[in-house]
């Protein structure tokens, strides 16, 4: 390798990977931390906020400005103070223009800057026009007058400041959010006047609770006039712990028996909340509700109208389910986590964060009125050698005339320092006039007051604190409002049941052997005079009301649950029941239940194993099913029955052999799931080459006859016939009458 190629590796720094890439991640943690994500306690804004301000007001962009173009002032900041993306930065810039998005905006825009439905619908900046507005004055009013740390920009060649010297406490009253490493920040905005008068009564009574301070300030104040419901117990907790959460409700009011929405929480979208209550009126869960509209207007801009389907129909219900189920109630985390005045990040209380930022304050003041004590003091200092000069006014000239350097004859002569020598060296002729005297010594007087009500001042905590407060209440009286979101105490949002929001019908469920389904109205509905596909006949039936689940048994013993009232019309051929749900693989379905929760079924196995089971028990949401019935090797889960009575009914089980058992349903067990008890016996061996099998299950009244069908025929078992057939429970049971062994179904009729 040649000399030109070759490296010293020894003159390099060699660290491990490890502890390289560590310092590398909590740089760039720290970073974002400190100078990117979290405002600072002292003007509340993060250094992008911060930077678009100051190069607005270096721009000359106050608000009595004329407008300029925004693309003007991104460049300027991106140029000068930000070297980041544009439209990051312009993105910024609009959220302060917003007065929906910012409580008190600092910059004015001229042009399309969002809307509340959609606030990153803002024109590009090269159509918008901006400047600040009144109230960041309050930010930028004293940034000349000494208050200020300076410190070079990214390249070196110009200074911005660290800070800026805000008059009002800005981190409350346009709060912020922003996602750090490994922390974020949540601060609501406040109301001026009410921040203001905390921030007094903590300069009166420094040790103040934050209990008392909350009888100033009573909540956050959004720039929206939807309603905070959150309660007083739990704005004072996240008062004192700087974490928490506001709930806001929307406003609105009756007319003409429609719902007027009037306003909307903080960034909620009238479109999106009416999307949201169109898609529920498409899923038939908001039947009281006829139709709704947006006729927000540049007067209104919030007026959204529900109109409900008669004047029966309770709104304060049905508000209260739509606050719980759509953008009309949002909650907002609080997190009041800010870099404080020690440069670190902290949640604080509120408390903390007044008493910190009044310490800010009254050090900003400090500064400002020493920088113009040294100001009134410079210019005293010169003011003093000019009338030196008045009063020798002859011999000063004398002196200017005849020697060879005057400025070091004059300092000598009348002991002059260098800065009231070069003061009156400048004199213009015209100011040797008499009255240009009179004039100089009557301005020296007043910056000789001046000068004591200053040091006065300085010298004094308690008058430095009286000017803190004078000021406040100043900028609160002009930059003040009064509060937009009021605090209501509210009955808390609740979603309707929707099954109590279905017309309650009676319906006959019907399902076929091929597994589809469908509803009829009613309950005199013959499911065998129905029409059904080709190959495909009737299976089973039950009754049930629009508002029940009805409940599918799979051959595997598993079920599950589907709302009635969706179930397909029975005009139809209906539907498949797997097309709603995902059975496993090679079951099929063999039954079907409905009827109140606490309603009981007799459920087994073509095995012979059965028990009572209550309908809440099996109810399911899972589209893959709830195993209830363990099946043996072999068998597979027949057709359920609905039991009427659990202490007087009987059981009626049947084999496909003919063979017929009936016994008191007391002697089986009502279970969640499971085997359950052998109710007919059937062999093993028999069963496995399914030669014998249970057939059909019934659960009848003592009083009931029996109707066994057989092919195409039937035949009635009346109660005088029943005694042939009791038995003990897992017993094999007696034959049939000839004819009638090739069992289909049976069923239980009234005599």
């Amino acid at each position: 390798m040649s000399d030109s190629l070759s490296f010293d590796f020894e003159q390099n720094e060699q660290r491990p990977l490890q502890e390289f890439t560590e310092k590398a991640y909590l740089d760039y943690s720290m970073y974002v931390i400190l100078d990117r994500a979290l405002p600072h306690i002292g003007d509340g804004l993060k250094p992008v906020q911060r930077r678009i301000i100051y190069a607005m007001s270096e721009l000359g962009l106050r608000a009595t400005a004329k407008y300029k173009k925004s693309a003007r002032t991104v460049g300027d900041v991106i140029g000068k103070f930000h070297p980041h993306g544009d439209s990051a930065c312009y993105e910024a810039m609009v959220l302060m223009a917003q007065n929906f998005s910012y409580r008190y905006a600092l910059v004015d825009g001229q042009g399309n800057w969002g809307s509340m439905d959609d606030p990153k619908s803002f024109a590009a900046m090269r159509y918008t026009e901006s400047k600040l507005t009144a109230y960041s004055d309050l930010l930028l009013s004293e940034v000349n007058q000494g208050t200020v740390e300076w410190m070079p920009n990214f390249d070196g060649t110009l200074e911005e400041p660290k800070l800026l010297p805000a008059r009002v406490p800005n981190l409350l009253l346009n709060g912020t959010t922003g996602i750090a490493v490994g922390m974020a920040t949540d601060i609501p905005p406040h109301n001026l006047k009410e921040v203001a008068s905390a921030c007094i009564r903590i300069l009166e009574s420094p040790k103040s609770t934050v209990a008392e301070l909350c009888e100033h300030i009573k909540g956050p104040d959004f720039p929206t006039y939807a309603e905070i419901i959150t309660p007083k117990n739990l704005l004072l907790e996240m008062y004192e712990t700087g974490n928490g959460s506001v709930k806001m409700r929307a406003t609105w009011e009756k007319e003409y028996g429609n719902v007027v929405i009037t306003a909307l929480p903080y960034q909620s979208s009238g479109s999106k909340v009416l999307e949201q209550i169109a898609a529920q009126m498409q899923a038939k869960k908001l039947p009281m509700l006829e139709d709704l509209r947006d006729e927000s207007d540049h007067e209104n801009p919030t007026r959204l109208i529900l109109i409900p389907k008669s004047n029966r129909v309770d709104l304060n219900e049905m508000m209260l389910h739509l606050f719980a189920t759509t953008d009309l109630e949002r909650n907002y985390r609080v997190n009041m986590n800010v870099i404080g005045l020690n440069g670190r990040p902290q949640v604080k209380d509120l408390r903390t964060i007044l008493k910190e930022w009044l310490e800010y304050r009254t050090e900003t003041v400090r500064k400002r009125l020493q920088f113009r004590l040294d100001k009134v003091l410079a210019q005293i200092h010169v003011l003093e050698g000019l009338m030196i000069a008045y009063l020798n006014i002859d011999e000063v000239i004398q002196i200017i005339r005849e020697e060879e350097n005057p400025k070091a004859e004059l300092m000598k002569r009348f002991k002059l320092s260098d800065i009231q020598a070069d003061a009156i060296l400048d004199l213009k002729l015209r100011k040797l006039a008499k009255l240009e005297e009179i004039k100089i010594k009557g301005e020296l007087d007043e910056l000789k007051d001046e000068r004591k009500q200053l040091e006065t001042t300085l010298g004094s905590e308690q008058r430095l604190k009286t000017l803190v407060k004078k000021e406040l209440i100043a900028d609160a009286e002009e930059y003040g409002d009064e509060r937009m979101s009021p605090l209501k105490e509210a009955e808390e949002a609740k979603a309707i049941d929707v099954n109590n929001l279905i017309p309650t019908e009676q319906v006959t469920i019907v399902l076929s052997e091929k597994g589809w389904v469908r509803a009829a109205k009613g309950h005199d509905v013959d499911p065998l005079t129905l029409n059904y596909k080709s190959g495909d006949a009737f299976k089973q039936s039950c009754y049930a009301k629009s508002n029940q689940l009805a409940v599918f048994v799979d051959s595997g013993g598993r079920f599950y649950s589907l709302p009635a009232h969706t179930l397909p019309s029975a005009r139809s051929l209906g539907e498949p029941v797997s097309a709603r749900l995902t059975p496993p693989d090679g079951v099929t379905f063999e039954g079907v239940m409905s009827g109140d929760s606490e309603r009981a079924y007799l459920v087994g196995s073509d095995a012979g194993y059965g028990f009572m089971v209550k309908l809440e028990d099996v109810y399911t949401k899972n589209r893959n099913g709830k195993a209830i019935i363990s099946v043996p090797k072999g068998a597979k889960a027949i057709a359920p029955s609905p039991i009427y009575d659990l202490q007087s009914d009987w059981v009626a089980i049947v084999s496909n052999i003919g063979r017929l058992l009936m016994f008191p349903i007391t002697e089986l067990t009502l279970l969640p799931k499971g085997k359950g008890l052998k109710m007919m016996q059937i062999p093993p061996a028999k069963l496995k080459s399914r030669e014998e099998y249970v057939v059909a299950m019934t659960a009848m009244k003592e009083t009931d006859s029996l109707l066994v069908y057989s092919g195409k025929r039937y035949t009635t078992l009346k109660t005088a016939d029943h005694e042939h057939y009791i038995g003990e429970r897992g017993r094999r049971g007696n034959m049939l009458p000839k004819g009638f062994r090739s069992v289909v179904r049976i069923e239980a009729v009234a005599e």
